[in-house]
C-alpha cells in the first residue's frame, strides 16, 4: 500500500498530537506544514518532521506532493479550506466540529464528492477498537432494550485571549467543543436521529461556558449529557438497558493505553470487565483514513456521520438559544 503524503494546514496544538498520528500510521506521511508565516512552518516543520514549509496554506494546497491535509483550524474556517482542498484535489481530515452548521457541512460535502476525495472529522474515539467492542455488547441484547444513554465530557479551561474556544466568532462553546463527543455517543448507542433535543446553559464572553442536555430518540429512549469548560475532567458514559448497563469512563481517550476497559453490570449486581487492545486512538483514525483513501471509494458513513452530529449540534444551540424544546427536523 503506498503512503498518503499529508499536509497540516496551521500550527495549531492539536496539530502536534496529530502529526505525530501520521507519522506512526504505516500508510501516512507527514509531508508538509502550511502557515500564514513562513518562518512558522518552518520551525515546526523542524521541530515535528515536516520537510516542507509553506507560507500560505493556498501554497500547501496546489503543491503535487501533498495527497491529504488535515484541518486543525478554528470550526469558523472548517467550511473555506475543506471546499479549496477539495477542489484542489486533496482529501480531507478535518477536526471537529466539522463546521458551524449544517449548512456549511452540506456545501463542504458536496465539494468533496465533487472532486472524489474522502472527508472525515477528527472525532478520535470511533476508530478504537474497545468502540466497536462496546457496540457490540449493545447489539448483542445482553442489555436487555436499550432504554438512555448518559455522559459527561468537562474540562476546566482558563479564559485567556488567545483561547478559542470563548470566542463565539471562531466556533466556540461547549456544545460545539465537548457536546459534540457526547452527541456522536448518543447517535452511535441508538443509530438515528433524536426527534426532539432541550439545552440550558450559562454564557460567558458570548459561548456557553456549560450546557445540560436532554435529546428524545424514538421507542421510548432518550439520551441526557452535560459538558462545561468550569469543572475538572470528565469523560465517561453509561449504557443503560432493561436487563443491564455498560459503563466507560474514559471513553474519549482510554486513560490507560495498555490496557482500555469498560464494564457491564446485570441486574443480579454481577459485573464483568472488558480489556480491549491498548493502540493510539488518533493512529488508528489517520490509518483507517489512508486505507479509505488509498482503496479508491468514498465511504459515505464518514460523511453521514459528520452530518448527522451537526443537525443535532445545530438543533441544541437553537434550543440553548430559545430556551425551549427543538425537533431536530427543524433547526
Amino acid at each position: 500500500m503506498k503512503k498518503v503524503r499529508f499536509g497540516v494546514l496551521g500550527t495549531a496544538k492539536i496539530a502536534t498530537k496529530v502529526g505525530q498520528a501520521i507519522k506512526d500510521a504505516a500508510s501516512a506521511e507527514l509531508a508538509g506544514i502550511g502557515s500564514r508565516n513562513i518562518e512558522t512552518a518552518k520551525a515546526w516543520g523542524i521541530q515535528h518532521g515536516a520537510p516542507q514549509a509553506f507560507g500560505s496554506y493556498q501554497e500547501l494546497l496546489i503543491n503535487e506532493n501533498i495527497d491529504a491535509v488535515y484541518i486543525p483550524l478554528p470550526p469558523s474556517l472548517h467550511c473555506e479550506w475543506t471546499v479549496k482542498a477539495a477542489e484542489a484535489g486533496k482529501h480531507v481530515l478535518c477536526e471537529k466540529p466539522t463546521a458551524l452548521n449544517s449548512q456549511e457541512v452540506a456545501t463542504m460535502f458536496a465539494a468533496c464528492k465533487a472532486n472524489g476525495v474522502q472527508f472525515m472529522d477528527g472525532t478520535m474515539w470511533s476508530h478504537h477498537p474497545r468502540t466497536a467492542e462496546m457496540k457490540a455488547v449493545l447489539k448483542s441484547g445482553k442489555l436487555g432494550r436499550l432504554r438512555r444513554i448518559t455522559s459527561a465530557f468537562t474540562v476546566n479551561i482558563e479564559d485567556t485571549p488567545e483561547q478559542i474556544r470563548f470566542n463565539p466568532a471562531l466556533g466556540g462553546g461547549a456544545i460545539y467543543d465537548l457536546g459534540w463527543y457526547c452527541v456522536r455517543a448518543a447517535l452511535w448507542a441508538f443509530d438515528e436521529l433524536p426527534q426532539r433535543v432541550y439545552a440550558t446553559g450559562e454564557y460567558h464572553r458570548g459561548v456557553d461556558i456549560n450546557a445540560a442536555v436532554m435529546m428524545w430518540f424514538s421507542n421510548q429512549r432518550t439520551a441526557a449529557f452535560d459538558c462545561g469548560f468550569d469543572m475538572g475532567i470528565r469523560k465517561w458514559f453509561e449504557v443503560a438497558g432493561e436487563e443491564g448497563n455498560l459503563v466507560c469512563d474514559d471513553f474519549l481517550a482510554p486513560t490507560n493505553i495498555d490496557a482500555p476497559s469498560f464494564w457491564t453490570h446485570d441486574e443480579s449486581g454481577s459485573s464483568e470487565t472488558h480489556l480491549s487492545a491498548g493502540v493510539v486512538q488518533q493512529t488508528e483514525m489517520v490509518q483507517r483514513f489512508c486505507e479509505i483513501v488509498c482503496a479508491g471509494t468514498l465511504e459515505e458513513r464518514w460523511f453521514s456521520e459528520s452530518l448527522d452530529t451537526q443537525r443535532v449540534v445545530d438543533a441544541l444551540m437553537k434550543s440553548l438559544q430559545l430556551k425551549k424544546e427543538v425537533e431536530v427536523g427543524d433547526a
